[in-house]
């Protein structure tokens, strides 16, 4: 998107974590379409260069680092307000899942990386955007979750485990921010990054078969559902998981 190409300002900004590609970068890509500014965050600084270049580095920031790292959530946050002046929404969308296999065989060290960086961050980015700026001036929080949070993923169970936690965080936080701060998750089915490549990689259209809207996501339909939860049309909403499955779970009862 060149400047020319920009639309008006918002006067909002927005900090999403995880978004140097995949979903976090088409939530900030969404975000940006409509006038926010946006600090970005990823572990590849290489990749969030450019990927700050491609959105507009007039508009966007990037801070890289681990999203567990609690020196790291509380530097983005401060280089947030310092670039910004606020800091209206968060989009909490960094994540892993280094393992697939059965959950009765899993590492409980490599459970504890999924929960620290699927769980911890997302709480620690909740603490610190609270303090910062939406206990006095308000905003909107979204946690990118996942089906898998909702009923049973063999062979990623502590990945789906650790997003049910994300979906009780959501709930925990809404009833604790408001009536200040919104807080919703959005539960995507399989989207076409290559974070979830290994899910679909060379049998796409075996995989899109089960899904009534017959294609996997992209980014931008997650980029859409976060750019309406931190909208004035989604004013009333708070503390929901909105799932965006392709129709994926209309088949449960088949």
């Amino acid at each position: 998107m060149t400047s020319a190409e920009l639309p008006e300002l918002s006067g909002k900004v927005a900090l999403v974590t995880g978004a140097s590609r995949g979903i976090g970068y088409g939530v900030a890509e969404a975000l940006v379409a409509r006038g926010d500014r946006v600090c970005i965050t990823g572990r590849n600084e290489d990749a969030l260069k450019e990927a700050v270049e491609k959105l507009g580095s007039d508009r966007v920031i990037g801070v890289a680092g681990k999203a567990h790292d609690l020196d790291h959530q509380t530097e983005v946050v401060e280089r947030t307000m310092e670039a910004f002046g606020r800091l209206d929404f968060l989009i909490n969308n960094a994540g892993t899942n280094p393992v697939f296999g059965p959950i009765a065989d899993l590492d409980l060290n490599v459970a504890r990386k999924v929960f620290e960086t699927n769980v911890i961050s997302a709480l620690g980015f909740a603490q610190k955007s609270w303090h910062a700026w939406q206990k006095d001036n308000g905003g909107a929080i979204v946690n990118i979750a996942s089906i898998a949070g909702l009923a049973p993923s063999p062979f990623i169970g502590a990945y789906g485990v650790s997003k049910a936690a994300m979906i009780n965080l959501t709930q925990q936080l809404a009833h604790e921010f408001a009536p200040k701060v919104r807080v919703n998750a959005i539960a995507p089915a399989v989207v076409k990054t290559k974070f979830a490549q290994a899910l679909y990689e060379g049998r796409e259209e075996e995989a899109a078969a089960s899904y009534p809207l017959a294609r996997l996501g992209v980014p931008a339909d997650i980029g859409g559902a976060a750019a309406f939860l931190t909208s004035e049309q989604s004013d009333w909403v708070t503390g929901q998981t909105l799932v965006v499955d392709g129709g994926l779970f209309l088949n449960a009862g088949v």
